[in-house]
């Protein structure tokens, strides 16, 4: 593997999901709820993408340098597969917060100063989730960095660089996304309990052993689908995002028939693809 392509899948192009969607909601929202400046709407995928690239190459970094990575199925990891030296992908990470923080730097001027402290407690937390000496992903905290960071401050802060206000509708929109995003990290770190156990990494799931996780995982999928049924209350247009259920189907049936180990890759794809869809969906049902 050429270091370009290394790089590039260290990367890990199948959670750009969890980044997309939730700035596709958030404008649409900001659509519904008055009108999208355009250039604002990019800056903040453009933000939403360079955090989720620089979080995975900071946990690539921190796994690495401590060796929890040494032993572990899934994708590529530079520096526990030697295939980069720490020092080059800490800097990645690193240069892909900075791109977030020129982006986010540009939006904090054109509406809130208050954007510089959100942005700066984001990658923070991005850092800190395997990094630092008392890293929170380690405690299992991560689920919580997902649905908030991912969830909550990516959708309500893609709806507010429009809008300039925040709004019940982006709150409750951002729900469903947060969950379906917790979802993919749910069945990431089911695969890894073994492996995560062995190394002193004590997410979640391991907390909360392998049954409960796979329980977690399906409430994941079921409480976002409830969540869009009670925001079509408000939106009925925004029901749509229920179509996205028939996609649920499979990767629940999977972990809940005890799917481990390789077998949960596909799981993930398909987690990916599912919160992709309903992003869409739910985007599209908003904006009508």
């Amino acid at each position: 593997m050429s270091n370009a392509a290394a790089f590039v899948a260290g990367a890990r192009p199948r959670t750009l999901p969890i980044a997309v969607v939730p700035v596709l909601v958030g404008t649409a929202v900001a659509g519904a709820q008055g009108h999208v400046i355009w250039w604002r709407s990019v800056a903040a995928l453009v933000v939403s993408l360079a955090l989720q690239v620089g979080v995975n190459y900071a946990n690539d970094y921190s796994d690495g340098v401590r060796g929890t990575d040494a032993e572990r199925v899934g994708p590529v990891r530079l520096v526990a597969g030697g295939l980069a030296s720490p020092g080059a992908v800490r800097l990645a990470a690193w240069l892909s917060f900075g791109v977030a923080g020129l982006a986010g730097l540009a939006l904090a001027i054109a509406t809130s100063p208050w954007l510089l402290l959100v942005g700066a407690v984001s990658v923070a937390a991005a850092w800190f989730y395997t990094g630092g000496p008392r890293p929170y992903g380690y405690a299992g905290l991560g689920e919580a960095f997902v649905f908030v960071f991912f969830g909550l401050v990516a959708v309500v802060g893609s709806a507010y660089v429009s809008l300039e206000r925040v709004t019940g509708l982006a709150v409750l929109a951002a729900v469903p996304v947060g969950l379906l995003s917790v979802a993919v990290l749910v069945v990431n770190n089911l695969r890894d309990i073994p492996t995560d156990a062995l190394s002193g990494k004590r997410t979640l799931a391991v907390r909360i052993g392998d049954g409960r996780t796979r329980w977690m995982y399906v409430a994941c999928l079921v409480g976002s689908f409830v969540v869009v049924a009670i925001l079509g209350t408000k939106r009925p247009p925004a029901l749509i995002a229920l179509a996205a259920a028939a996609l649920a189907l499979s990767p629940a049936r999977s972990v809940l028939k005890g799917a481990s180990g390789r077998h949960l890759v596909p799981v993930l794809v398909m987690t990916g693809r599912l919160l992709l869809a309903f992003g869409v969906l739910l985007a599209a049902g908003i904006a009508w």
